[in-house]
């Protein structure tokens, strides 16, 4: 029998509180203005591959109204059994920072995202990387590195990556990236970049 005085006074108040609020001049109040949207003509980039360097690709955006078309190294990897298990897009940062390079690993939907990403070049010292975020396309983990890792890509042979399925957390599914084409292909989404 309380809960529905209780709610009752709750209703009751609601139900005065606009007649309080009521303009005294007379004037009916005007509905605010709505907008009515505009067309949208602006266009997706368009993605297309400008030249390949050794086992990686240069992928580059046309943007619509810029001059500038921002790229990146691109290297899809297999897992052993040669399927297409995730896609790497490596791209230069500008500036003094510590960081002077960045990659995007793009796994598949149902990665274990609590083991994140390990990456090592030429069997060198692992590291992980967590996961950002998973869209309808796969599962995003962002990379970056000093001047000092990105030398050990221009130096190396191949980095491994390696991620761990949700349904099966006890397999390691380990890819092999080539490194053949990494530092001409960098220099080239540089000189890219610059124009």
């Amino acid at each position: 029998m309380t809960r529905i005085l209780t709610l009752t006074a709750c209703l009751a108040t609601l139900a005065v509180g606009p007649v309080f609020a009521q303009s005294t001049d007379g004037e009916a109040p005007t509905a605010p203005e709505l907008p009515l949207g505009q067309t949208a003509t602006a266009q997706a980039p368009q993605i297309y591959e400008r030249e390949t360097h050794g086992d990686f690709s240069v992928r580059c955006a046309r943007v619509p109204d810029t001059a500038v078309e921002p790229c990146q190294l691109f290297q899809r990897l297999t897992d052993a059994n040669g399927n297409p298990t995730a896609d790497v897009n490596f791209f230069d940062v500008a500036g003094d920072g510590q960081v002077q390079g960045g990659a995007t690993v793009v796994t598949p939907l149902q990665t274990l995202l609590t083991s994140q990403v390990t990456l090592s070049v030429d069997g060198g010292a692992e590291r992980r990387y967590p996961f950002a975020f998973c869209d309808t396309q796969g599962c995003y983990s962002r990379m970056g590195f000093t001047a000092a890792e990105m030398a050990e890509f221009r130096a190396g042979a191949t980095a491994t990556i390696s991620v761990r399925p949700a349904l099966a957390p006890e397999q390691l599914v380990v890819m092999n990236m080539s490194l053949a084409g990494f530092t001409a292909g960098m220099q080239a989404i540089e000189v890219a970049e610059g124009q």
